[in-house]
């Protein structure tokens, strides 16, 4: 009988430390591939740990962080969300890192007849719709208005725009026909080539450079365990899989 109960008691011991150190990451959509792979490169070398997705756009995640979500990392697609997330001492600064770069693309449905080579083109009448993520909580909105400003675009334009909630719902829209064109990031593009085709791409001078930071929330309960998938993302493995999805190597610090 002792002989079984100690058994019972090693089994639930072997249990509790399988869900011991259980991590929610909050992260960009447009990173949703990559993350989801690291993720799980990095449980195959931490067992025990476990690891919880929240994608959606950098702007609302942000929001759920200052609201008090329990989040572990944060991954952003603009400098812009971990800005303030820092500057109200929400997340460690010594463990922010920048990962991974994108570029911007218009783009258009895949049998569309309309010709858009340059910004100007978006001016044509038959042009009706164009989708940007909204610029208050999308990075890849705020990159677009950024770039259509920069062309002497932005109050034109105006009339034509219709805002996304993030970069998948853009692509979706623009994939199903229901706008004539898009602003996404090149990744996101790739992955729906069938359905879309890259019209041009802006100036990458037109908008600040697209970095995707990472760090640990402050309010983490296991944070020597989310610096560690943060530090992962800088790991080879991980920078393979940036580079299969299209993503471009970036600098280590801000």
């Amino acid at each position: 009988m002792r002989a079984l109960a100690l058994a019972f008691v090693l089994v639930l011991a072997v249990a509790a430390s399988a869900v011991a150190h259980e991590l929610t990451l909050s992260a960009a959509i447009s990173m949703k591939e990559a993350v989801e792979q690291i993720g799980r490169q990095f449980v195959a070398g931490h067992p025990g740990t476990t690891l919880r997705f929240n994608f959606g756009s950098s702007g609302e995640l942000q929001k759920q962080i200052e609201a008090g979500a329990p989040v572990d990392v944060f991954i952003s697609a603009a400098s812009r969300q971990m800005d303030e997330l820092q500057q109200k001492d929400l997340i460690l600064p010594a463990t922010r890192r920048n990962f991974a770069r994108n570029v911007l693309v218009v783009i258009k449905p895949a049998d569309s007849t309309i010709d858009l080579v340059h910004p100007g083109d978006l001016l044509d009448p038959r042009v009706r719709r164009i989708v940007i993520g909204n610029p208050k909580t999308v990075p890849v909105g705020q990159y677009a208005e950024e770039s259509l400003r920069s062309a002497g675009l932005w109050e034109r334009i105006q009339p034509k725009l219709v805002f996304a909630e993030n970069v998948r719902q853009a692509l979706d829209y623009v994939a199903r026909g229901e706008v004539e064109a898009g602003f996404v990031y090149t990744t996101d593009f790739a992955a729906r080539t069938e359905r879309v085709r890259e019209a041009f791409r802006p100036g990458e001078d037109t908008y600040r450079p697209v970095i995707y930071p990472a760090a640990v929330v402050k309010a983490s309960k296991y944070p020597a365990v989310a610096q560690a998938f943060v530090e992962g993302l800088l790991s080879r493995d991980a920078r393979g899989v940036l580079q299969r999805l299209g993503f471009q190597p970036s600098v280590r610090t801000p």
